[in-house]
């Protein structure tokens, strides 16, 4: 006879697409403590620098200064997921100036925007990575995540 129910096997890679990026990822490195970041935003970041966050990598004291450069020379209000493209921002800009007007119109029929609702730059969320990459550096140490 079989048992009423069924145990449940998730391999770990089913369970990271069932989740949508949703899945923390750590960054690790001797010479600090650890960062753990939502995968899809630490997969905006290390796009940026030719890597995913799908798979165990690392990022050499070599690559720091690079990484800390591209990290810093990020528009304030580039959003993850964002074109990088200077044509796309302008379209962007003129799409958000098109709209402030019907903006202003619905203004009293939308309650306040609270701060949830804000969002957050990915210059914002490289913040703490670039600490990170800054205290491995002075430290000779590599950043690991995946592993």
């Amino acid at each position: 006879m079989k048992p009423a129910w069924q145990p449940l096997v998730c391999t770990s890679q089913a369970f990271k697409s069932a989740h949508n990026g949703h899945m923390p990822v750590t960054f690790k490195s001797q010479a600090t403590g650890n960062l753990v970041m939502l995968s899809a935003h630490a997969e905006a970041l290390l796009k940026l620098l030719g890597k995913t966050a799908a798979e165990p990598g690392i990022l050499e004291v070599a690559d720091m200064p690079r990484a800390l450069s591209t990290f810093r020379a990020l528009e304030p209000d580039q959003l993850p997921g964002a074109p990088d493209s200077p044509a796309a921002s302008e379209a962007a800009r003129a799409s958000d100036g098109a709209h402030a007007h019907d903006a202003e119109r619905r203004q009293d029929d939308k309650p306040p925007v609270g701060f949830q609702d804000e969002p957050v730059s990915l210059r914002q969320r490289a913040a703490p990575f670039i600490r990170l990459i800054e205290q491995a550096q002075a430290g000779g140490k590599p950043i690991v995540w995946g592993v």
